[in-house]
């Protein structure tokens, strides 16, 4: 908990901009990280507009999962840039001047589209657990309407939470030009450069986390016992291999992704762990959005057989 400091009973004004210190350890490595970091980033983008492009011009692709892939990769191309350009910046400058609003701008759009994939992971969850479980009914079950209220309400209960964060955020008192121990403005190095008493939203935020992060994860658990329960009773080698595949593609995104968050949000926020969350940061907001084109993508027979069509019918593959 941060406790008021005498910076807030002084004449010192409010801040209206921040230091981002960045990354700054082994000054050396930094033109490799920024030309590795670009090079991720580029693909990450590429790489998720090509899934969101082809699902939504291929009719075949038209169905509940790609459309739930399809609003992952949509998602996946704004979450790292609200945070990654701000990075490289900070690498090239050693450092990244940033404005106290575009700071609190950028926490908010970060943690609500943090707070919607796990949402969207979830949904994808339920999408298999109903496909594999219950085949025969999935057609029924999973009709355009009811898909459409499933991203809808994720999107809505990903965006809504952070408003209230904000709002607490704000009332914090920030006096000088912070500086800011992290790459992007995320909440634990916000807290530690304010000057002002912290518990409420502290303890607002540790409820919001362990209810976003949770009951995610539990019921996607709960789905993939059902899922690979299910899969082993599947009489065709082929079947069951092709169900373990897709299942197994999205396991290790909902690892990956809930396993750093959770480490993140359960451990201290002082001391030589701030260090430990800047380094795990870069899992979910570099790491992660590069998962989803490779495994999708590389992995995935029906988005590789759509885009060597698109390839073969582009004008220049003819020249």
């Amino acid at each position: 908990m941060t406790t008021p400091d005498m910076e807030c009973f002084g004449n010192s004004t409010d801040a209206t901009e921040f230091l981002l210190l960045g990354l700054q350890a082994l000054p050396e490595l930094k033109p490799i990280l920024f030309f590795m970091f670009v090079i991720i980033y580029l693909f990450t983008i590429v790489g998720n507009i090509l899934i969101v492009a082809t699902v939504s011009l291929d009719s075949h692709l038209h169905t509940p999962m790609y459309f739930f892939l399809g609003n992952l990769s949509f998602l996946e191309v704004w979450y790292p840039t609200t945070t990654v350009p701000t990075m490289l910046a900070g690498i090239l400058t050693n450092g990244r001047l940033i404005s106290y609003t575009a700071c609190i701008s950028q926490f908010y759009f970060f943690v609500s589209f943090a707070a919607t994939e796990c949402c969207l992971l979830t949904v994808m969850a339920y999408d298999r657990y109903v496909a594999i479980c219950f085949p025969l009914q999935y057609m029924v079950l999973m009709v355009k309407r009811r898909c459409l209220k499933l991203v809808v309400s994720s999107w809505v209960a990903g965006f809504s939470p952070p408003v209230i964060t904000v709002s607490l955020l704000c009332s914090l008192r920030f006096t000088g030009r912070k500086e800011i121990d992290h790459f992007f403005c995320e909440f634990a190095p916000l807290l530690k450069a304010t000057c002002s008493e912290t518990s409420v939203i502290e303890l607002y935020v540790f409820i919001i986390a362990v209810t976003i992060l949770s009951v995610p994860f539990t019921l996607i658990i709960v789905s993939y016992v059902y899922i690979m329960s299910a899969i082993v009773r599947i009489p065709s080698v082929t079947g069951r291999h092709r169900a373990f595949s897709t299942c197994s593609s999205h396991l290790t995104v909902v690892i990956v992704y809930f396993g750093t968050l959770i480490t993140i949000y359960v451990s201290p926020t002082t001391g030589h762990y701030l260090n430990l969350n800047k380094a795990l940061s870069l899992l979910y907001t570099v790491a992660t959005p590069l998962l989803n084109p490779i495994i999708y993508t590389l992995r995935n027979k029906d988005i590789q057989k759509t885009l060597r069509k698109a390839c073969h019918t582009f004008p220049f593959s003819r020249l």
